[in-house]
């Protein structure tokens, strides 16, 4: 069996960065997600988004973001386990026992970035439509292509859904947005450019009645809650953006300290048992915001404090990469 410096939990982005750093270091790594391949929600959820808020990016396509952080995140030969889903952590004399569905690994430090937990997107509940799934029913966008010279209906108000709309308007023929409520969960911006300066046509107060369509969804009838007026649009897709449920699972079980779904860690990243380490999303502390530059740097403070922890004469700040020999 292996042994390991450090153990993380997570392939996103900020797992991805926590393992070129823990190479940098020079420590024995293993880098373990649930998911089939590395880059997290960027490659699950996502990967035809635009990501704006990343240092060093003015725009970069959330796929070209997770291929760059994995080729990064893996300069150093870390040990690399995808679709392995972690079940249990067991404190051992040396370290750690990290026991998945696939087998035990030994660790001397763990560090966790789950990001938000397993993901799944929240359904909306209107009769038969699920029979539409694979016929014109989207909650995920895997290839914006397919929606070129479509006319499509999104049905949300939050950030995905004012995103996708904003990426799709130059592909798709038409778009039409429906929101139940007249106030979004967005930003500012995004609510600017989609009421102000874009195509895309907009009804607040509007829900989604039912589908049809034979063999492939043709029509999609709506409502407003407000008057019970009714309209039917023909669309050839629909993108369904209401949210998403997160659960953290077994991590519940592993004798940390929680709030809520959330990692309690101090100013090291350090959760309530010593030699176990938090970043990114699954984590909190007074203060925190979730954005991927925060999580890239809350793992630079947990690698460096694992690598302290397992060596005490170690420095925690290792210096800059520019002025180090093996770049």
């Amino acid at each position: 069996m292996d042994h390991f410096d450090v153990t993380i939990i997570g392939a996103g982005p900020v797992g991805l960065f926590g393992s070129f750093y823990a190479g940098m270091r020079g420590m024995k790594t293993l880098l373990l997600d649930s998911l089939p391949e590395p880059g997290g929600q960027l490659s699950a959820l996502y990967p035809e988004k635009f990501v704006y808020d990343m240092p060093g990016f003015p725009k970069i396509l959330a796929r070209d973001l997770a291929r760059d952080m994995t080729e990064q995140g893996t300069r150093f030969a870390p040990t690399e386990r995808y679709g392995e889903k972690v079940e249990h952590l067991v404190k051992t004399e040396e370290g750690f026992q990290v026991q998945t569905d696939h087998g035990v690994h030994e660790t001397r430090t763990v560090v966790i970035c789950a990001g938000a937990g397993a993901f799944s997107p929240k359904l909306l509940e209107v009769d038969g439509i699920e029979d539409y799934h694979g016929r014109g029913l989207h909650y995920f966008v895997k290839n914006k292509s397919q929606f070129e010279g479509k006319r499509l209906l999104i049905i949300g108000g939050g950030d995905s859904a004012l995103d996708w709309a904003q990426n799709l308007e130059p592909l798709a023929k038409h778009i039409t947005l429906i929101h139940r409520r007249d106030s979004f969960r967005a930003n500012e911006e995004s609510v600017d450019w989609l009421m102000n300066r874009s195509q895309v046509e907009t009804h607040l107060h509007w829900e989604l009645r039912r589908l049809s369509g034979e063999p492939h969804l043709r029509e999609a009838h709506i409502y407003n809650n407000h008057t019970q007026e009714e309209k039917t649009l023909e669309v050839d897709a629909c993108l369904i953006n209401i949210g998403f449920h997160a659960s953290i699972g077994p991590i519940r079980e592993w004798g940390l300290e929680l709030e809520g779904g959330s990692i309690l860690v101090n100013t090291h990243m350090e959760s309530s048992i010593p030699g176990v380490y938090s970043a990114g999303d699954i984590c909190t502390y007074d203060g925190k915001i979730k954005l991927i530059a925060t999580g890239v740097g809350e793992v630079c403070i947990a690698v460096n404090y694992a690598k302290r922890f397992i060596d005490p004469k170690a420095k925690v700040f290792p210096g800059h990469s520019s002025g180090m020999d093996m770049f």
